[in-house]
């Protein structure tokens, strides 16, 4: 099987997010504690004195100068803690796009290969001489499998995506878990990523890790990666006329945004990808 059809991507931006994260990317604007990257504004400091922005805390003292004229017997400008602001920083965060693709008969595999395969080589081509990421995980017959590690490389998927088992039931909970224990791992050794994950599923688990019935089993792992703030899409892989509505169901316990591709391609993908990234 082809690696699927590529085509020349746009850049993938991550929005300005609330997260604090220590170490530097090059992509996504994140914000950042260090007294590193870009002044953008200013914050009131509440008690805090590392990297005061004085043009901010300037103006804000400004106005009670005439209130302040005792203070200014001694001073010529009178500053109080409460006036102080702290300078907000941005920088640039990596972007980790981890694709969990159901590699069961229960759909079109063929399609749905391409399609993702497509996907991942134009994120990486994008993310030429950059710190983004993608990785593939498959899940079918009775196990989920690492297909291809979190990389950078093009040259190193391009060999990873050969050959994909297909074929078999549908162990949605151990493609999710899996997801999970990855994304663990990877903030171990980057801490500043940022996560998305991509399902393509039509949400019809039939095969159970333990002992819960398998899609009972599914939603408890995605609900723990909701609880962890990670983003997810699920991309609804069920032919309309059969929807059972289950992808919906899954996306609902993982607070994700479900999609509908009835033209699977791989420029689809990547705009679906882009545009969650971008909020």
């Amino acid at each position: 099987m082809q690696a699927g059809e590529t085509f020349k991507p746009r850049s993938l931006n991550t929005p300005l997010d609330k997260l604090s994260r220590r170490h530097s990317g090059r992509r996504s604007s994140t914000r950042t504690e260090r007294k590193h990257g870009r002044y953008i504004r200013a914050t009131p400091a509440n008690g805090r004195k590392d990297d005061i922005a004085f043009d901010a805390t300037l103006r804000a003292a400004a106005p009670f100068q005439r209130k302040r004229i005792e203070e200014r017997k001694k001073v010529a400008f009178s500053i109080k803690k409460s006036d102080l602001q702290r300078k907000i920083r941005v920088k640039k965060a990596a972007n980790l796009v981890l694709f969990v693709v159901d590699a069961s008969w229960s759909m079109a595999v063929a399609e749905r290969m391409n399609a993702t395969k497509g996907a991942i080589l134009s994120l990486l081509t994008d993310a030429y001489q950059r710190r983004d990421r993608v990785g593939l995980i498959v899940f079918q017959k009775d196990r989920a499998t690492l297909i291809l590690p979190p990389t950078n490389s093009v040259q190193l998927a391009q060999r990873a995506l050969v050959n994909i088992p297909v074929g078999g039931k549908t162990p949605l909970a151990a493609g999710i878990l899996m997801a999970s224990e990855i994304l663990k791992r990877e903030k171990f050794t980057h801490p500043d990523v940022e996560p998305l994950i991509i399902i393509l599923t039509d949400g019809a688990g039939n095969v159970s890790i333990g002992t819960k019935p398998p899609n009972e089993e599914a939603y408890f792992f995605a609900e723990r990666i909701a609880k962890n703030h990670i983003r997810s899409i699920v991309v609804n892989m069920e032919h309309e006329s059969f929807d059972q509505g289950l992808a919906q169901k899954l996306a609902d316990h993982l607070e994700a945004s479900c999609y509908t591709l009835g033209e699977l391609k791989a420029e689809n993908l990547y705009r679906a990808v882009k545009g969650e990234m971008r909020g």
